[in-house]
């Protein structure tokens, strides 16, 4: 299994926000901020609310004052596109989500593939070699999950999208080989891990695929958290299968991030200990 490569700025941030539209609702200022308590830095971390025409003039600000931070939908792409300096991650998927300023130049990483990474050897402990994976979905997220999905060993991944062109678009963007399938149904046959990299299930009770029609040994990882966690992640533990959302990708994304900025380890346990303090993780 391969490893993301490392990226480190040189100069850590005098501050940090996370930058989006919509981002009250972020949990990154929690598990950011318990972090940088236990590491002894007197850093802050904040939310701000940017409207897509607004990004370039915010970027600016955060320049002058030497703020660095992440980024949100719908973002990443127009963040990408003003960095003067591209990890090599962010470089291939196209999209920045952890961003920060060396000589007042705005460098930016991805670390969304960490996160991915993260998630599925958990759910995968004994890796994907000679296993097939499956994606739902094709956007900018889905990109970071393939390149997960190659470090990770797996050599047969399907892809399914209601556009079959955007699926290899995204494949050929990224430079992974992939087998676009014709419907959900036929993408999971067999899969040792289905993965929903689509908004479905966000807001409401919809699921990317039926959990019956999965292989009874395969694991299942929905990039989506919220409250009560998701319909298809319950769905799937009710079948048997071994399921997670999206909050360890978040939480080791994050902690990806933070290693970015300050070069050194943040404390995992500090980060979900602050998601654990939230009423509504306490109901998962």
């Amino acid at each position: 299994m391969l490893t993301p490569p490392i990226i480190r700025a040189r100069q850590h941030p005098a501050a940090l926000e996370i930058i989006g539209q919509p981002v009250a609702q972020s949990l990154s200022p929690v598990m950011q901020g318990a972090a940088l308590v236990a590491a002894g830095l007197p850093v802050r971390y904040g939310r701000r609310d940017v409207a897509p025409d607004d990004v370039r003039a915010v970027l600016d600000e955060l320049r002058r004052t030497r703020v660095g931070g992440n980024v949100t939908m719908p973002h990443k792409a127009a963040v990408f596109a003003e960095c003067g300096v591209r990890s090599s991650l962010a470089s291939r998927i196209g999209a920045v989500n952890t961003f920060w300023f060396d000589d007042e130049v705005l460098s930016g990483h991805n670390t969304d593939v960490a996160g991915s990474l993260a998630t599925i050897r958990a759910l995968c402990p004994d890796g994907l070699h000679g296993k097939s994976a499956t994606l739902i979905g094709a956007g900018g997220s889905a990109a970071a999950v393939l390149v997960a999905l190659e470090m990770s060993g797996c050599q047969d991944i399907r892809l399914w999208t209601r556009t079959a062109d955007r699926a290899r678009d995204t494949a050929e963007r990224v430079g992974v080989s992939v087998q676009v399938s014709d419907s959900a149904s036929a993408a999971v046959d067999g899969a040792a891990i289905v993965i929903n990299a689509s908004p479905l299930g966000m807001h409401d009770e919809a699921m990317p695929v039926d959990p019956h029609v999965l292989s009874d040994s395969a694991a299942a990882f929905d990039l989506v958290y919220r409250e009560g966690e998701t319909a298809w992640v319950r769905a799937c533990r009710a079948r048997g299968l071994r399921a997670e959302d999206g909050l360890r990708m978040l939480v080791e994304q994050g902690a990806e991030s933070f290693r970015v900025w300050f070069d050194t380890e943040p404390s995992l346990a500090a980060m979900w200990g602050a998601l654990e303090q939230r009423p509504w993780m306490q109901t998962q």
